[in-house]
């Protein structure tokens, strides 16, 4: 089912607004039209540009430092300025509420994913170009990476860490061909590069698992990569 979607007082968007509900089990490709390896872009390297459409994995809470707010603010905006579409878990508190309204303040299209048992807790955003609400977690994590060409990780806490692990688990599988880009901000995400570093010493996993990622230290690092991305071959 598909709603309109509210927007704010005084506020006109660029892109078109709608909530889908899933109120029973259905094919995921009815809201994706994809698969795994494809976003927007397929498999990314050397197709011809479309908008580029970014997953952010992100906190619920804003953290102790700072910094994290400013680069989730900093980060939404710049995708918008960039034409870039903002994937995310459509919840409107902590680092993953400013990155949306910031990506929103900026014109930018925005596609927001939730389960219904967290739209009290995360305060689902439903002002959202698209708003969709899920019945579980699997369904949310595979509707959003499936309607992305890129990940970028911004300090969070176990549910990012399980996104993240998930879909490098599925890159070092074969499973897509999407780049994973860890946002350092002040150092945050440095003791789980340590740990990864730990995994291959002791013999879990190959050294060529740390090639699956790549970091940037602030927002206009990541940018640039994304940038290089979306830039048409030729």
């Amino acid at each position: 089912m598909v709603f309109p979607s509210p927007h704010r007082k005084g506020q006109s968007p660029r892109h078109p607004s709608s909530v889908v509900k899933i109120t029973a089990p259905m094919p995921l490709e009815t809201l994706t039209g994809s698969a795994y390896q494809g976003g927007n872009l397929g498999q990314v390297q050397g197709i011809t540009m479309k908008t580029l459409s970014v997953c952010v994995y992100c906190g619920a809470r804003p953290g102790i430092d700072p910094a994290y707010m400013a680069a989730a603010t900093d980060l939404g905006r710049a995708l918008a300025e960039a034409d870039m579409r903002l994937v995310y878990g459509a919840g409107d508190v902590g680092i993953m509420g400013a990155v949306a309204r910031a990506a929103q303040s900026a014109r930018g299209e925005t596609f927001g994913v939730i389960p219904a048992h967290l739209m009290a807790w995360e305060v689902g955003k439903r002002d959202l170009t698209t708003f969709i609400v899920t019945e579980t977690m699997h369904e949310r994590k595979k509707v959003m990476f499936m309607n992305a060409d890129a990940v970028v990780v911004l300090p969070g806490g176990a549910g990012s860490l399980d996104e993240f692990f998930e879909v490098l688990t599925w890159r070092q599988l074969g499973l897509h061909h999407k780049p994973i880009y860890l946002l350092d901000i002040a150092g945050y995400w440095q003791p789980l590069i340590a740990l990864i570093d730990h995994v291959i010493a002791q013999g879990f996993a190959e050294e060529n698992i740390k090639g699956f990622i790549e970091t940037a230290d602030d927002v206009d690092g990541v940018m640039a990569k994304l940038t290089a991305l979306a830039t048409p071959a030729g």
